[in-house]
C-alpha cells in the first residue's frame, strides 16, 4: 500500500533527528540575508540610546508652562547635537528638531504646528501633557533583550535593525551542502545541441540549481550520470562523502533503466520510494553513509511539486530553522470544473484570484500532466485535492497553498 503524503513528510521530517549537527560560522551582517541564526541575537544597546524628540517643535517644562504660556525661546537643539553641557535657563523654551536630543528636565516636546511665534517668544496653544513627542531610552530595543531568536531566518528588516544596534558581524549557521545529479542516457545540457529526436534537455537539474540557490545551499553539481548501475553507484557515493543532502534526478521509476532505486538499495538505506500522491508518485527517501538521500521523479511537474512540499521544509530544517511550516493554506470555491481520480493526493496548479463579486476564486492553469511544464508559469498557488476526492465542479470549496517565496 503507498504511504500517503502525511506518513511521508512525517518519515522526512523525523530523519532529521537523527543526523542533525550543524556547525555554524560568523558573517559580516551584509551577507547574512536568508542566513540562519545559530544562536540568540542580543542587542548591545539601548534604541533610541537617549531621549529625543519625535518632532519638530519646542522642548518644555511643564512648571514653566504653568506660569505662563508664552515662553522666550533660550537656544536651539539639532540631532548629533552635544547637550551635556547645555544651560537652559527657567521659564524659557528651547527649540528642538526631530531625533535631537532631549534634556533631562523636559517633561514634553510641542509641535511647531501647535504654537505661535512672536518678537516676545514661543505661545502655546494646546493642553501639553507630560512625554508628549519623546521617544524614551530603549523604547524600540533594550540593552541585553533579545532581538532575534536561534534559529531564524534573517531577512531585509531584520538586518536593518541589526544595523541601527551598529552590529557588523552574526553567527549563523553554516550552508547546507547539497549534491545534485540527474541520470539518464536521453539528457542533454543545456546549451549544446540535441545528438538525436530521442534526446532532451536536462533541465531538472538547471532547476534544482535554482531552488538551492533560493534557499542558500553550497551547491555540489555531479552532472548527468548515464543510466549504468556502476556509473550511478560511484556517483552516489561520491555525492555522499561530500554531501550532506543527496538529490538525484529520474531513475526512481519501475521503467527497465530506473537504476538509481536499486544503486540506494545497494549503497544505503531507502525509508520509502512511492507515495500516493500525483504528480510525484516515484519519490525515494533513504540514506547513503551520513548523507540523506532524496531521488526525484524524473518529469520536471513532479521535480517541482516533490521538491516543494518535501525536499523544501527537509533543507530548511537541515538548515537550522527553527519553524520550517508552511502553511499558506485555506478554502475557496473553485471557479472551474477539476478533473481528478480517486486515490492519491493532488497538488493541482491555479491562479487565486479575486471575482467581480468580490471574491477569492480558484482557477485551474489548464492541463496537468506531470510533463506540461506551463501549468507552472500562471500558477499562483496549489489546488490541493484529498486522495479519496474525484471530480470537482465549479463552485465547490477547495483547499488552495498559496506559493511562498520560493517559487516566487
Amino acid at each position: 500500500m503507498l504511504l500517503t503524503f502525511q506518513q511521508a513528510k512525517q518519515q522526512v521530517l523525523q530523519s532529521i533527528s537523527t543526523i542533525k549537527s550543524l556547525s555554524h560560522e560568523k558573517v559580516r551582517l551584509f551577507d547574512a540575508l536568508d542566513r540562519i541564526t545559530a544562536e540568540n541575537v542580543i542587542s548591545p544597546i539601548n534604541v533610541p540610546r537617549f531621549d529625543n524628540s519625535a518632532m519638530d517643535g519646542y522642548a518644555v517644562r511643564l512648571a514653566d508652562l504653568k506660569q505662563s504660556t508664552l515662553l522666550p525661546l533660550a537656544g536651539a537643539i539639532f540631532a548629533g547635537d552635544d547637550i551635556s553641557n547645555l544651560y537652559w535657563p527657567k521659564g524659557t523654551c528651547l527649540r528642538i528638531m526631530t531625533g535631537a536630543p532631549v534634556p533631562n528636565d523636559a517633561d514634553a516636546v510641542v509641535m511647531q504646528e501647535q504654537t505661535k511665534k512672536s518678537d516676545l517668544g514661543i505661545a502655546f496653544l494646546n493642553q501639553v501633557k507630560a512625554g508628549d513627542n519623546i521617544r524614551r531610552i530603549g523604547e524600540d530595543v533594550k540593552q541585553g533583550a533579545i532581538i532575534v531568536n536561534k534559529g531564524t531566518k534573517l531577512t531585509v528588516p531584520t538586518l536593518s535593525t541589526l544595523a541601527t544596534l551598529g552590529m557588523s558581524k552574526l553567527v549563523v549557521f553554516k550552508k547546507l551542502k547539497v549534491a545534485i545529479l540527474s541520470t539518464g542516457n536521453e539528457l542533454t545540457p543545456i546549451g549544446e545541441s540535441l545528438p538525436c529526436n530521442g534526446a532532451i534537455y536536462d533541465s531538472n537539474r538547471f532547476t534544482l540549481k535554482l531552488l538551492l540557490s533560493k534557499l542558500n545551499c553550497e551547491i555540489i553539481d555531479l552532472g548527468i550520470i548515464a543510466d549504468d548501475p556502476n556509473q550511478i553507484k560511484q556517483a552516489l557515493m561520491s555525492a555522499s562523502s561530500q554531501a550532506d543532502l543527496v538529490i538525484t534526478s529520474g531513475g526512481v521509476s519501475v521503467g527497465d533503466a530506473d537504476y538509481t532505486k536499486t544503486a540506494l538499495e545497494d549503497l544505503g538505506t531507502i525509508n520509502f520510494w512511492k507515495m500516493a500522491i500525483k504528480p510525484g508518485k516515484p519519490f525515494a527517501f533513504g540514506k547513503i553513509g551520513n548523507a540523506l538521500f532524496c531521488g526525484l521523479p524524473g518529469n520536471p511537474v513532479s521535480t517541482l511539486v516533490t521538491f516543494y512540499q518535501l525536499v523544501q521544509p527537509l533543507i530548511l530544517e537541515l538548515s537550522g530553522l527553527e519553524d520550517s511550516s508552511m502553511d499558506l493554506s485555506f478554502k475557496v470555491k473553485t471557479a472551474t470544473n477539476l478533473k481528478k481520480s480517486v486515490g492519491r493526493l493532488d497538488f493541482q496548479r491555479g491562479v487565486l484570484q479575486i471575482n467581480t463579486q468580490g471574491e477569492l476564486e480558484v482557477s485551474t492553469t489548464g492541463q496537468q500532466g506531470s510533463h506540461i511544464t506551463q501549468s507552472f508559469n500562471q500558477a499562483n498557488c496549489f489546488i490541493v485535492l484529498e486522495q479519496e476526492r474525484g471530480n470537482v465542479a465549479k463552485g465547490e470549496l477547495v483547499t488552495v497553498e498559496l506559493f511562498n517565496a520560493l517559487l516566487k
